[in-house]
């Protein structure tokens, strides 16, 4: 049996949340991605987008590759801790959620009654904790810095976690008596992928591009952009080696025993991160790959575009 096949869908599909949840949900990431648009506004900095937009392309890209864990499971990043800590915390949870946004209407991975659920678990709840912690080492050695973000990273994962666990209890799917075990169990090897994929990504910007940390002033720099870029296309074209086996959610519904309840989206544009038309083949994974990494950086590019009127008003 290969190590590394196509990808799997990895998001809480409709089904596996009551609608009462999911309305709550939503209602709690409205709320919060108000408040995200209201400060991104307020401190408006149109030097970002393009970092905005290759952040959100590269963890868009980042995504589609599921790691090998144990137990015939896999793990992917997340990335909040890092979009947090490299765009700041507002612009990072708005770019969380094109990322997440997108994975549903066009990849069908993840619904869409419970896309609200998706964002407050993937975009919002990680991406706060992993940047709290972080904050405790901020402005100490590089070191420092680094061993708080991988701890933000694999602590974030776990509370993540924890809060679908709770979910899925409250929804009636499961018992939490075997969520929250099976849940913390499996997340708790995933955030140590995510930590460390998470420190590398941080120690490269450290040591490359220190000032993206800072101020932004080297946002606007046509060879960082340049850079970035190049890292999704790599990223993109390893896509194809992503584990075949089902993420840590997944997992814990098969031995569970809910994994049946997951319902198929409404429609489908590019279903498993496929064209269509080019079937479950390497190629047809990296188009779709590439189809979604300038979808994402499009969604950014048209925020700021929204963003910068009512600035400019004010």
């Amino acid at each position: 049996m290969p190590i590394f096949a196509v990808n799997t869908l990895m998001h809480i599909p409709d089904g596996f949340l009551s609608l009462f949840i999911s309305i709550i949900c939503w209602l709690i990431t409205l709320t919060v991605l108000g408040v995200a648009l209201r400060r991104t506004t307020h401190s408006f900095d149109e030097r970002l987008a393009p970092l905005a937009g290759i952040m959100a392309a590269f963890i868009f890209a980042a995504q589609m590759i599921n790691f090998p864990v144990t137990f015939g499971t896999s793990g992917h990043l997340i990335g909040a801790t890092l979009a947090y800590i490299v765009l700041g915390p507002w612009l990072g949870m708005l770019a969380m959620t094109a990322v997440i946004a997108a994975q549903g209407f066009f990849f069908q991975d993840g619904g869409l009654v419970v896309m609200g659920a998706n964002i407050l678990c993937m975009g919002i709840i990680p991406g706060v904790i992993g940047y709290g912690i972080y904050q405790l080492g901020r402005g100490r050695a590089r070191g420092t810095q680094l061993v708080a973000a991988g701890i933000g990273s694999w602590v974030s994962i776990m509370i993540a976690a924890f809060v679908v666990a709770l979910l899925l209890g409250a929804s009636g799917t499961t018992s939490l008596s075997l969520a929250v075990p099976a849940m913390l169990g499996i997340h708790a090897l995933i955030g140590i992928g995510e930590a460390l994929i998470t420190v590398a990504a941080l120690s490269y910007v450290m040591q490359t591009r220190p000032g993206l940390l800072q101020s932004g002033a080297e946002t606007g720099q046509k060879r960082w952009i340049l850079a970035g870029a190049v890292a999704t296309l790599i990223v993109v074209l390893l896509s194809p080696l992503a584990s075949a086996a089902p993420d840590g959610l997944e997992w814990v519904a098969g031995q569970i025993g809910f994994l049946d309840t997951a319902q198929n989206a409404p429609f489908q544009v590019l279903p498993d991160y496929t064209l269509p038309f080019l079937g479950e083949t390497h190629v047809s994974t990296i188009l779709a790959g590439m189809i979604g990494a300038v979808v994402v950086a499009g969604i950014m590019f048209l925020l700021f575009r929204l963003l910068r009127r009512p600035h400019q008003a004010n």
